[in-house]
């Protein structure tokens, strides 16, 4: 059997072996049946769909610790399960490329395509694995497909070039199959196919755009930073020290979120509860589970706000601290809004901030009492970028110098100054993102981690981001990549040509190869003939 598919024997018997767990030759002649050809498909589909998983995996990474705290928040266990998810993906497209290389070896040699039981039923679990992964993203984390949307526009030329070396390397075993199979029928189909997908991933760049289409000269300014609860990469988020860190990095604002303690003093926590950010367990064990606005200031100021973070390592350079940065971690406590005030006015940065629980009762009276304490800090006014929506009129009124910040869209100016916008950065494309540079309105997207999505944000004219990083953010000159459209253009015609050369080449090499085997072939058969009859005679 090695003979005749022309490989080595032992190449072959390995690659017989790993594919169907048949560790000999049969002196039977086997071949590929329809079915075979059906698991083949299904195996081809299932890869498919783990390197396209693998790329979403891939783009989540950015928002990923948001998804971290609402598991801890419904299991009050905390784990980065996107270390969890990218070795399930890996492991996953792992096992199905390498089936798949060893099916196109095995087609290459003229082996039979027996798949294995037990490769069978692993390859429907991780069909089963994969499908289930996509029906979660879109029931609970759905945003992420307008992130996987945003992020074609960074890579999509690239994955473009990439898909088109891919599908040309599949030439030669498509090539063999189509040479080989006797049914012409299927000969056609197989054909269409291939050149179907191939014409389709030549003409793809006509759907491919970026902000990033741009001469150097028409590059917009870099966008401001704004520290995501100070820098919480590098300290305890919402802590002094956080935001220190946040100020080193060059950030123009610091963006925080407000309650109100039982006692009335406006201070800095994300949560609701006081579970992942601070010891509560060990210094009030019976009110643990308690919100952190019933407690008192007094007994606020008695929690360790730092330990958790070298403890639960939220970011992986949690474990790239100092000695000294792990010692005055230990000793960050939960900071009031005034004491962050003061930090923002000595630096001479901007304050952002959201209050609440909005669904309380009492709303109107934390927000005078925030009001007074903004007031009564002495920092200059122009400094506040008031973002609750609640009752903001009147925040307008006892505080004209505030500068309003809106969490929704808003068409046209709504008030004298020039509107400001604090969105996700999904809810806005980068058309609309320009539209609202060219009326006068400031977009600030949060959160922002990744530097393709920096970039692209960046090409497309944002004034600002909210982000985690503002240590990797700050040190980007440029964006990752910047390409004139005619340059791009330039390079998608090359490739295509050299792709459609080599495809062609691989074609009739390989019709070549088959006439010189068949008449190789033929005329043996007509030499063993006359041996077989002078021997007779």
């Amino acid at each position: 059997m090695a003979k005749d598919g022309g490989c080595c024997g032992f190449c072959t018997t390995c690659l017989l072996g790993l594919f169907s767990c048949r560790w000999t030759h049969s002196k039977k002649a086997l071949k590929t049946s329809k079915c075979d050809c059906a698991w083949f498909f299904l195996l081809f589909c299932v890869c498919l769909l783990t390197l396209v998983w693998l790329y979403l995996a891939l783009v989540t990474l950015n928002d990923f610790h948001n998804l971290n705290e609402f598991l801890f928040q419904k299991t009050e266990w905390w784990l980065d399960w996107s270390v969890v998810m990218l070795s399930a993906t890996a492991a996953l497209v792992t096992y199905s490329s390498l089936l798949l290389v060893l099916a196109l070896c095995l087609q290459l040699c003229h082996q039979p395509l027996k798949l294995h039981w037990l490769h069978k039923g692993l390859l429907i679990l991780t069909a089963l694995m994969v499908a289930a992964a996509f029906l979660g993203l879109q029931i609970q984390w759905s945003e992420q497909w307008e992130s996987a949307h945003i992020s074609l526009q960074a890579i999509g030329p690239f994955l473009h070039i990439g898909a088109v070396a891919g599908l040309t390397l599949l030439a030669w075993p498509v090539a063999d199959c189509f040479y080989r199979i006797s049914h012409a029928a299927l000969r056609l189909l197989l054909l269409l196919f291939y050149l179907g997908a191939a014409l389709a991933l030549y003409l793809a760049p006509l759907g491919i755009d970026s902000p990033c289409f741009l001469e150097q000269g028409q590059l917009p300014p870099k966008p401001a930073l704004f520290g995501h609860r100070g820098a919480p990469m590098l300290a305890p988020e919402n802590t002094m020290m956080s935001f220190q860190k946040a100020v080193n990095c060059g950030v123009s604002v610091l963006e925080t979120d407000v309650l109100v303690s039982a006692d009335g003093i406006p201070f800095l926590m994300h949560d609701e509860k006081l579970l992942r950010t601070t010891n509560i367990q060990e210094v009030f064990p019976t009110q643990a589970q308690s919100n952190a606005n019933t407690f008192n200031w007094t007994q606020l100021q008695q929690l360790d706000a730092g330990s958790w973070f070298l403890q639960k390592h939220p970011f992986p350079t949690a474990w790239s601290l100092s000695e000294e940065e792990v010692a005055q971690a230990r000793t960050q406590h939960i900071l009031s809004l005034k004491e962050l005030l003061g930090e923002a006015k000595r630096h001479k940065v901007s304050v952002m901030f959201d209050l609440r629980p909005e669904e309380d009762p009492h709303y109107e009276h934390l927000v005078n009492i925030t009001v007074q304490t903004v007031l009564q800090s002495g920092i200059t006014p122009e400094l506040i970028l008031w973002l609750p929506d609640g009752f903001r009129e009147q925040v307008e009124q006892q505080a004209p110098r505030f500068q309003q910040i809106y969490g929704s869209k808003i068409l046209g100016n709504k008030t004298a100054r020039p509107p400001r916008v604090n969105l996700p950065y999904q809810n806005l494309s980068s058309t609309e993102i320009r539209e609202y540079r060219r009326n006068n309105i400031s977009v600030n997207l949060y959160v922002v981690n990744a530097p393709w999505l920096f970039s692209i944000l960046w090409c497309a004219g944002t004034s600002s981001v909210t982000t985690n990083a503002c240590q990797v953010l700050q040190k980007m000159q440029r964006p990752v990549w910047l390409l004139p459209r005619a340059t791009y253009q330039m390079i998608w015609i090359v490739t295509d040509c050299v792709s459609f050369l080599l495809i062609l080449w691989a074609f009739l090499l390989l019709k070549r190869w088959s006439w010189k085997k068949d008449s190789q072939g033929s005329d043996s058969d007509v030499l063993l003939t006359k041996i077989h009859s002078l021997l007779s005679e």
